[in-house]
């Protein structure tokens, strides 16, 4: 019987797989935080041809997409929320109000969660909105 040899993984592989476990771990945190203030989860990791939004949440009248950015420090997480990801979001925003036209009567909202390890979530209400 032939053994099967197993290589170790390319660097950038195993960067690749270790920032993915990352922000899942993070996306799962900032999650759990928004139940916690009483949101209902509608969605994680809503894939769209935009890109992904990483947590759509109700509460009440309240629709909101929620990027969610993993760094050491919070003000790195806060500088990686950049100009073109806004439009992502936005972009991707519009195509799931076109696939819930129930969610288009609700006050929707861009908000941001910035996570660092070893500490709660930092929770941005209206961090930005679709006209930047």
């Amino acid at each position: 019987m032939a053994r099967r040899v197993e290589r170790a993984a390319p660097a950038r592989q195993r960067e690749r797989v270790a920032a993915f476990r990352l922000g899942v771990s993070a996306e799962t945190r900032a999650a759990m935080l928004l139940v916690a203030k009483g949101y209902r989860i509608a969605a994680r990791r809503w894939k769209t041809p935009f890109g992904e939004i990483d947590v759509i949440a109700r509460r009440g009248r309240s629709l909101i997409f929620v990027e969610v950015k993993a760094r050491d420090r919070a003000d790195d997480a806060a500088q990686a929320v950049t100009g073109r990801g806004k439009r992502r979001i936005v972009a991707a925003a519009a195509l799931w109000l076109a696939q819930h036209p129930e969610d288009t009567e609700r006050d929707i909202r861009f908000d941001v969660m910035l996570v660092t390890s070893a500490r709660i979530p930092k929770h941005i209400v209206n961090a930005f909105d679709a006209s930047r």
